[in-house]
């Protein structure tokens, strides 16, 4: 056994570092830089909108063991993202906990429910889209329930703009009239379709009901969360996302004053997130914005291109 242990070749069979294929998941490589920004209308008191962003995801991280380094991966993440903006309808302050009350319940709903799909595969692409349905029914009752909380908060309703990005795809969602964008190439694209009288009426031909409608300053609201207790259901749509491409949510406190083209410019010069946010604030500002004017800004890259 000695000379057997002595034997060059068995030493190079024993230390031969293990042949494993690395694994490089899209998920591991998506990162999306974010920020976001918030003005209280000229004409109110009480800024109504809020925003949120959160990332989800995966880790496995080696603690001890008895292996060699080279025998392990290394620390391995993979991650997921959530964005939202919400628009409390109406002028008071209850407005305002309206918006508060729904995104924070979605912040507790994605702890506490979350499945956390950061990859997508035909069959998670459905349980995606299930579980953005039982979310958006389950912060429609937080809102219903903050509106019974106190006779002040009477009727409390919000719109809500949703978007979920798990590798290069992108699943949005909303109710309400605040707004997704996405950039690409020179062009803005609306993801989302309105929920406003107006819009409905442009749509069909004759008188629209109203049954249930909010009206928010220019506009009736025709579905939102809260203000009901049967919660509408919200639209769940999906795109394939590419590196360069910039997503945009705003509340109408911005689209109400600056135009589609006038968004565009701006996001067509490339610069930081932050930057953007604020000169799009600016422009508001410079339209009178009676309303709150809330905008997030997301640039999605890889953080390694395959």
């Amino acid at each position: 056994m000695a000379d057997e242990q002595q034997d060059p070749g068995w030493r190079a069979a024993v230390s031969t570092p293990l042949d494993v294929e690395p694994f490089h998941p899209l998920s591991s490589a998506v990162a999306l830089e974010i920020a976001a920004a918030s003005l209280c209308g000229a004409e109110r008191d009480h800024n109504t909108d809020h925003y949120l962003a959160f990332r989800i995801g995966r880790l496995q991280e080696t603690v001890v063991t008895s292996l060699a380094a080279a025998d392990l991966p290394p620390r391995f993440a993979e991650y997921a993202y959530a964005l939202f903006v919400a628009d409390g309808l109406g002028t008071d302050a209850g407005a305002s906990r309206a918006s508060r009350v729904a995104l924070s319940a979605l912040a507790y709903l994605s702890i506490r429910h979350g499945k956390w799909n950061v990859r997508v595969d035909p069959d998670s692409v459905v349980s995606i889209a299930a579980q953005g349905d039982f979310f958006f029914r389950a912060v429609n009752d937080a809102v219903v329930r903050a509106s019974g909380e106190n006779p002040h908060l009477i009727d409390l309703a919000a719109s809500i703009t949703a978007l979920y990005i798990a590798e290069n795809d992108l699943f949005f969602t909303h109710l309400g009239h605040s707004r997704a964008y996405l950039f690409r190439g020179g062009m803005l694209m609306q993801l989302t379709a309105d929920h406003t009288l107006s819009r409905r009426r442009r749509a069909t031909a004759g008188p629209s009901g109203i049954q249930g409608a909010r009206p928010d300053r220019a506009h009736v609201v025709t579905d939102a969360v809260g203000g009901r207790r049967s919660a509408p259901t919200p639209d769940i749509e999906h795109v394939t996302l590419m590196p360069g491409d910039r997503l945009l949510l705003c509340t109408n406190g911005l689209t109400d004053v600056v135009s589609d083209g006038r968004i565009g410019d701006v996001l067509a010069l490339h610069r930081r997130p932050q930057e953007e946010c604020q000169r799009l604030i600016d422009l508001a500002r410079a339209a009178g914005h009676p309303d709150d004017v809330t905008v997030m800004l997301a640039d999605y890259r890889l953080r390694r291109e395959n």
